[in-house]
């Protein structure tokens, strides 16, 4: 009986995971080919963290991590049932690599080097005799005409077949178009995570602060993204900002980035509460300076702008402050207006919404509906999530679901 052979399409995290476990499932050798386009393997998840890599996030609760993706929640909820975020510790831990939880609760390995997650995959991959062909892209791939199941997969030098293919190529146009023709739907792929664009940019001279806690929306009927929020030279980063663009991926495509945003300084307090707050300092602190009292939370540059906006000199005490002044600072704390002119680019952590339409998976498996024995896994899917260690989960989650099936159909 000759063996089936196994064909992963892209060398990055979710193909190169979905290797291993297929081989550990099986617990024998099997033909498994990885096809990387690239010299290297993993070269996204080398750059992602800065060089660390945030492997997974410390949210052990399925149905809580699921809700941190804007496309995905409900297939991933029952998915994250199957293998979910303290599988992914295990199974590093059970590989000598040991990870560790910051304040955020995104997880690194404890040596803060992506090299020891790269290591920990080529190792097995070698210990496996698993085959990665680096630089050998597939230029197609068909459906056997003779038989009723397997492919061909195209390469530059020769033609090859297989029993079974999984797609693990990411954001890859090409590889897009070769599901639409074999009769998959593609939604429209468009980017996710980015930083927001604003020029001019009144904050500039302020690049470097940051918010502890603010909140941003796309005004007037976009919902608010709350969390850290960094000011930079050319407009607005860190995970406030990001997980707006996450959530509102769709809506910033369609307006081609250029919108109107509204943060709130202090997050979720209300005009009022803020408005009353400003009124018990006039009184309590009546001899101090507006500058020298303010919200913890908002940095001292920060707040001299907020003042010089609300028309407050440097030098002007609580007791006269007057109704409009208070009116008008509450106003610029709550509701700071900014015109978004174009993204910026988030690093090297690009992420895509889109891609192959999750109605035609079948999460239980990651088996395509449309094409027998095809199965994806990783963001090839229309699966995004937030920053923070959850795109890699989704990759190793789906590639385990994947993983198992294949390995159950070469058994």
């Amino acid at each position: 009986m000759v063996p089936k052979k196994i064909a992963i399409i892209g060398g990055g995290a979710s193909g190169c995971f979905a290797s291993i476990q297929i081989a550990e499932f099986l617990n024998r050798p099997t033909a498994i080919h990885i096809f990387e386009k690239s010299k290297e393997p993993l070269a996204k998840l080398r750059v992602s963290g800065g060089g660390r890599c945030n492997v997974t996030h410390h949210l052990f609760d399925p149905e809580a991590f699921s809700k941190k993706y804007p496309r995905g929640e409900r297939e991933l909820k029952w998915a994250f049932r199957h293998f979910q975020s303290k599988d992914t510790v295990n199974w590093f831990k059970e590989h000598g690599v040991l990870l560790k939880t910051e304040d955020d609760g995104r997880m690194f390995p404890v040596t803060d080097q992506s090299s020891t997650i790269i290591d920990c995959f080529l190792t097995e991959i070698q210990k496996k005799k698993i085959h990665l062909h680096l630089e050998s892209p597939v230029s197609a791939i068909f459906p056997k005409q003779d038989q009723s199941s397997g492919f061909i997969l195209k390469l530059e030098s020769s033609d090859m077949e297989f029993d079974i293919v999984l797609v693990c190529s990411g954001s890859n146009r090409k590889v897009w178009n070769w599901m639409e023709a074999l009769g998959h739907k593609i939604i429209l792929p468009t980017p996710s995570l980015f930083t927001l664009g604003i020029d001019p940019f009144p904050l500039s001279e302020l690049a470097g602060l940051s918010v502890p806690n603010a909140s941003i929306r796309i005004y007037p009927k976009g919902k608010a993204q709350t969390g850290a929020l960094l000011i930079t030279h050319w407009g607005l980063s860190g995970p406030c900002a990001l997980r707006l663009s996450a959530w509102e991926a769709k809506t910033f495509f369609e307006c081609d980035y250029k919108t109107e945003l509204e943060v709130n300084w202090l997050g979720d307090k209300s005009i009022l509460e803020i408005e009353t707050t400003l009124q018990n300092w006039k009184s309590e602190f009546a001899r101090s300076k507006i500058q020298n009292q303010k919200f913890s939370e908002i940095p001292t540059r920060l707040w001299s702008y907020l003042l010089e906006t609300s028309g407050i000199s440097s030098e002007q005490k609580y007791a006269d402050l007057s109704q409009t002044q208070t009116k008008q600072l509450t106003f610029q704390i709550c509701k700071s207006h900014f015109k978004m002119t174009t993204k910026g680019v988030f690093k090297e952590e690009f992420v895509t919404a889109g891609g192959i339409s999750r109605k035609e998976i079948n999460f239980e498996t990651m088996e395509s509906r449309v094409v027998p024995n095809l199965f994806f896994a990783g963001e090839v899917i229309d699966v995004d999530g937030i920053t923070g260690g959850f795109n890699f989960q989704n990759a190793w989650t789906t590639a385990n679901i994947a993983a198992k099936e294949i390995a159950k159909r070469i058994t």
